[in-house]
């Protein structure tokens, strides 16, 4: 061939990129944010630069979507030796271990790298949580339940849940839905005991705590409670008292009792209990003496109370 000629020849054209659809884009960050965590800040600006791709981009990006997969498999390594190391220390059947695979992978490969430099640290403070994970004696099991606590079902229900909540609480509210739930759904069957666990931050918690405790003196318990959770950003002394009204207390007696601080010793005497059985924040929930992993999953203790409901 003629040399002059071949180099004068028109080079070839590339190969043309098929047309994508706004579709693509949504599939190409689904596969990409299953491998890298859907709450992992990864995924989080996947979805962001997507944004800015075109839908030709995001179809040329699926035709080759395990090349980006093997990289955040890469950037991930950090995270799958963080689980490996603090489960082999755990145990692998252990709940706090199940918590460790199941929370990991949402935290991105940055936040594992550096709970992995400070690992003797992390593994205390998840060996603590193990050690609150275990069942509770039966005298501290019996020193929870004792009656005194607003109260839902029998005594002698197979099921008993005893939940440690503030009312000031934002993730508290979450718990009391879930409650609410599994009231309507189990009734009878179960007992639910709700103990006072006002935390210290929480400024007007404490006397939100001594106005459900007079409103159970009065017999309206659950009625005060809701209407505390539903209006929790609003928990002055003029917003109890209005609370109150609305419930039908008895006004004059439930003004003293704030006025005297009747429930004040009550109040802190759970707050005391709470301690003596490892709660560490709220809510926390005990099932049978068990601690609830995700107290706002009404889904997960649904399964609970089933399992607890068909044991010997």
């Amino acid at each position: 061939a003629d040399p002059a000629a071949v180099a004068a020849a028109p080079a070839a054209a590339p190969a043309a990129i098929a047309e994508g659809t706004p579709e693509d884009c949504d599939a190409y960050a689904k596969s990409l944010c299953e491998m890298a965590g859907d709450q992992t800040g990864t995924c989080t600006s996947l979805k962001s630069t997507l944004k800015l791709l075109s839908p030709r981009a995001c179809k040329a990006g699926l035709t080759d979507v395990e090349y980006s997969r093997g990289r955040i498999t890469e950037s991930n390594k950090s995270c799958s030796e963080l689980m490996t190391r603090l489960c082999k220390e755990l145990g692998e059947e252990t709940e706090t271990c199940k918590m460790v695979r199941t929370k990991t992978p949402e935290f991105g490969a940055e936040r594992c790298t550096k709970m992995l430099g400070d690992f003797d640290t992390v593994l205390g403070q998840l060996k603590q949580m193990e050690q609150g994970n275990k069942p509770l004696a039966p005298e501290a099991l019996a020193a929870i339940t004792k009656p005194g606590a607003g109260e839902f079902g029998p005594a002698d229900a197979k099921v008993t849940i005893v939940e440690f909540s503030d009312f000031q609480c934002p993730y508290c509210v979450r718990a009391a839905e879930a409650t609410k739930q599994l009231k309507a759904k189990y009734g009878e069957k179960i007992r639910l005991i709700f103990r006072q666990y006002p935390l210290d931050f929480h400024k007007e918690a404490h006397l939100a705590a001594q106005a459900s405790l007079e409103a159970l003196a009065q017999g309206k318990f659950w009625e005060m409670h809701d209407k505390l959770f539903e209006n929790q950003k609003a928990l002055g002394r003029t917003d109890l008292e209005t609370y109150a009204k609305d419930i039908g207390l008895d006004m004059a007696k439930f003004k003293a009792a704030l006025d005297a601080g009747t429930h004040k010793a009550t109040v802190d005497a759970d707050i005391k209990l709470g301690q003596t059985v490892g709660v560490q924040g709220t809510p926390t929930m005990m099932l049978n003496g068990t601690k609830v992993a995700d107290p706002s999953n009404a889904d997960a203790m649904g399964q609970q109370i089933e399992a607890a409901l068909a044991a010997k």
